[in-house]
Protein backbone atom coordinates (compact mmCIF):
# COMPACT_ATOMS: atom_id res chain seq x y z
CA UNK A 1 0.00 0.00 0.00
CA UNK A 2 1.41 3.44 -0.89
CA UNK A 3 2.25 5.80 1.94
CA UNK A 4 0.15 8.91 2.50
CA UNK A 5 2.75 11.33 1.09
CA UNK A 6 2.98 9.32 -2.13
CA UNK A 7 -0.82 9.11 -2.43
CA UNK A 8 -1.23 12.87 -1.91
CA UNK A 9 1.46 13.54 -4.54
CA UNK A 10 -0.24 11.12 -6.96
CA UNK A 11 -3.63 12.78 -6.53
CA UNK A 12 -2.05 16.21 -6.98
CA UNK A 13 -0.44 14.97 -10.21
CA UNK A 14 -3.80 13.67 -11.42
CA UNK A 15 -5.57 17.02 -10.90
CA UNK A 16 -2.64 19.27 -11.86
CA UNK A 17 -3.55 21.58 -14.71
CA UNK A 18 -7.30 20.98 -14.38
CA UNK A 19 -8.40 24.49 -13.50
CA UNK A 20 -12.04 23.75 -12.69
CA UNK A 21 -13.48 21.08 -10.43
CA UNK A 22 -17.17 20.29 -10.06
CA UNK A 23 -18.34 20.19 -6.44
CA UNK A 24 -21.53 18.23 -5.74
CA UNK A 25 -23.40 18.80 -2.49
CA UNK A 26 -26.63 17.37 -1.07
CA UNK A 27 -29.41 19.90 -0.62
CA UNK A 28 -31.60 19.74 2.52
CA UNK A 29 -34.34 18.04 0.45
CA UNK A 30 -31.89 15.29 -0.57
CA UNK A 31 -31.41 16.43 -4.17
CA UNK A 32 -27.93 16.95 -5.57
CA UNK A 33 -26.46 20.31 -6.60
CA UNK A 34 -23.25 20.71 -8.61
CA UNK A 35 -21.24 23.83 -9.30
CA UNK A 36 -17.83 24.70 -10.75
CA UNK A 37 -15.02 25.58 -8.35
CA UNK A 38 -11.46 26.84 -8.88
CA UNK A 39 -9.04 23.97 -8.34
CA UNK A 40 -6.31 24.07 -5.69
CA UNK A 41 -3.87 21.25 -4.95
CA UNK A 42 -4.27 19.13 -1.85
CA UNK A 43 -2.38 20.45 1.14
CA UNK A 44 0.30 18.39 2.90
CA UNK A 45 -2.39 16.69 5.01
CA UNK A 46 -4.37 15.53 1.97
CA UNK A 47 -7.11 18.15 2.40
CA UNK A 48 -8.85 19.90 -0.50
CA UNK A 49 -9.67 23.58 -0.02
CA UNK A 50 -12.12 25.78 -1.92
CA UNK A 51 -13.27 29.38 -1.49
CA UNK A 52 -16.92 30.40 -1.50
CA UNK A 53 -19.29 33.18 -0.60
CA UNK A 54 -20.93 32.62 2.79
CA UNK A 55 -24.50 32.78 1.47
CA UNK A 56 -24.08 30.44 -1.51
CA UNK A 57 -26.29 27.41 -2.10
CA UNK A 58 -23.34 25.04 -1.64
CA UNK A 59 -22.50 26.53 1.77
CA UNK A 60 -26.14 26.23 2.86
CA UNK A 61 -26.15 22.59 1.72
CA UNK A 62 -22.95 21.80 3.66
CA UNK A 63 -24.51 23.22 6.81
CA UNK A 64 -27.00 20.33 6.78
CA UNK A 65 -25.14 17.57 4.93
CA UNK A 66 -21.34 17.45 4.93
CA UNK A 67 -20.86 14.58 2.47
CA UNK A 68 -19.64 15.96 -0.89
CA UNK A 69 -18.06 14.85 -4.15
CA UNK A 70 -15.51 16.68 -6.27
CA UNK A 71 -14.99 15.65 -9.90
CA UNK A 72 -12.17 16.61 -12.24
CA UNK A 73 -12.02 16.01 -16.00
CA UNK A 74 -9.39 16.58 -18.65
CA UNK A 75 -10.83 15.02 -21.79
CA UNK A 76 -7.76 15.66 -23.96
CA UNK A 77 -5.49 13.71 -21.61
CA UNK A 78 -8.19 11.22 -20.56
CA UNK A 79 -7.73 12.17 -16.90
CA UNK A 80 -10.84 11.73 -14.79
CA UNK A 81 -10.81 11.89 -11.01
CA UNK A 82 -13.59 11.57 -8.45
CA UNK A 83 -13.05 12.47 -4.79
CA UNK A 84 -15.60 12.09 -2.03
CA UNK A 85 -15.34 13.22 1.53
CA UNK A 86 -16.69 15.40 4.28
CA UNK A 87 -16.82 19.17 4.03
CA UNK A 88 -16.35 21.56 6.91
CA UNK A 89 -16.91 25.32 6.74
CA UNK A 90 -13.85 27.18 8.02
CA UNK A 91 -12.92 30.82 8.56
CA UNK A 92 -9.13 31.18 8.28
CA UNK A 93 -7.83 34.40 6.81
CA UNK A 94 -4.28 33.09 6.27
CA UNK A 95 -5.45 30.08 4.23
CA UNK A 96 -7.94 32.22 2.28
CA UNK A 97 -5.17 34.69 1.40
CA UNK A 98 -2.89 31.85 0.30
CA UNK A 99 -5.58 30.45 -2.01
CA UNK A 100 -6.81 33.81 -3.28
CA UNK A 101 -6.37 34.81 -6.91
CA UNK A 102 -7.40 38.29 -8.18
CA UNK A 103 -9.59 36.66 -10.84
CA UNK A 104 -11.91 35.47 -8.05
CA UNK A 105 -13.04 39.05 -7.37
CA UNK A 106 -15.81 38.81 -9.99
CA UNK A 107 -17.61 35.99 -8.15
CA UNK A 108 -16.36 36.74 -4.65
CA UNK A 109 -16.48 40.53 -4.16
CA UNK A 110 -14.67 41.78 -1.10
CA UNK A 111 -11.69 39.50 -1.46
CA UNK A 112 -10.31 36.70 0.66
CA UNK A 113 -11.43 38.31 3.92
CA UNK A 114 -15.09 37.82 2.87
CA UNK A 115 -14.62 34.19 1.85
CA UNK A 116 -15.64 31.09 3.70
CA UNK A 117 -13.41 28.07 3.14
CA UNK A 118 -14.70 24.64 2.25
CA UNK A 119 -12.31 22.14 3.82
CA UNK A 120 -12.78 18.68 2.34
CA UNK A 121 -11.33 15.74 4.22
CA UNK A 122 -11.11 12.96 1.67
CA UNK A 123 -12.83 9.67 2.39
CA UNK A 124 -12.00 8.07 -0.95
CA UNK A 125 -10.67 8.92 -4.40
CA UNK A 126 -10.66 7.09 -7.69
CA UNK A 127 -9.30 7.83 -11.13
CA UNK A 128 -9.63 6.58 -14.68
CA UNK A 129 -7.08 3.93 -15.57
CA UNK A 130 -7.05 3.81 -19.38
CA UNK A 131 -5.16 0.50 -19.45
CA UNK A 132 -7.95 -1.14 -17.42
CA UNK A 133 -10.77 0.93 -18.98
CA UNK A 134 -12.26 1.65 -15.56
CA UNK A 135 -12.10 3.83 -12.49
CA UNK A 136 -9.66 2.49 -9.87
CA UNK A 137 -9.33 3.49 -6.21
CA UNK A 138 -6.39 5.63 -5.14
CA UNK A 139 -4.82 3.85 -2.17
CA UNK A 140 -2.96 5.43 0.76
CA UNK A 141 -4.84 8.69 1.33
CA UNK A 142 -5.55 9.64 4.95
CA UNK A 143 -9.11 8.58 5.73
CA UNK A 144 -11.57 10.50 7.81
CA UNK A 145 -14.34 8.19 8.96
Amino acid sequence: MPDTTTAIAHLNDLIKGISTAVLTTVRPDGSLHSCPMATHPLDDNGVLWFLSHDNSEKVEAVRTQQHVNVAYADNAAQRYVSVSGFCELVRDHAIAERLWDPSYESWLPGGAEKAVLLKIDIQQAEYWDAAQSRMVPLQGLPRIL
